[in-house]
């Protein structure tokens, strides 16, 4: 069962998405999907995979990182490390994974909120938005990320960069996702 464990982590770090029981048929050398079955019921009690409400495969404790505590952003303060949790950036940053996706950032019009060309966001489609929630945006059929606005029942995008200007809809302004993390690889 360990090799099959690390057989499967290797697949979903590679893939970047779980293997089907097919794929794990092939990674593992198994004959019969029952066989495959039977182990993956035996990760699921172990809390290594569970499945969604569609029965797709989960990875649990995959990509876990370390929390060793608190740096000082201040003035600086004896270091103590300590482990005191392990957390996985997935369930941190993402809280509803079907409506989710990630985008890369092009441009600067919201380099004041944080948000640099490179970068990339993770937004929720479907989300509730309000005055100020950073959005992705349809608006007259060009894309776009800005803060949402809406002035006395007036709606428009503001960007975070004095260059630009805020834009205002001529026909349609359609919200498609609200922008829920920003990561920034340096």
């Amino acid at each position: 069962m360990e090799k099959t464990k690390k057989l499967i982590i290797s697949f979903y770090n590679k893939n970047r998405r779980m293997p089907s029981y097919s794929e794990i048929m092939k990674l593992t050398g198994y004959k019969t999907k029952s066989a495959v079955s039977y182990v993956v019921d035996k990760l699921i009690d172990a809390d290594i995979l569970s499945k969604d409400s569609t029965g797709k495969l989960i990875p649990n404790n995959f990509g876990k990182i370390r929390m060793l505590g608190l740096v000082e952003a201040g003035f600086p303060s004896p270091a103590e490390e300590e482990l005191s949790d392990t957390i996985s950036f997935d369930e941190y940053l993402i809280d509803n994974k079907e409506a989710s996706y990630i985008l890369r950032i092009k441009g600067d019009s919201m380099k004041d909120a944080g948000i640099n060309e490179g970068d990339m966001v993770i937004v929720e489609r479907g989300a509730n938005y309000k005055d100020g929630d950073i959005v992705i945006a349809d608006v007259d059929g060009q894309w776009t990320i800005k803060y949402f606005r809406n002035r006395n029942g007036k709606v428009f995008l503001e960007p975070a960069n004095e260059k630009y200007k805020p834009i205002y809809p001529k026909e349609e302004l359609v919200i498609s996702a609200v922008v829920k993390a920003v990561v920034r690889k340096y």
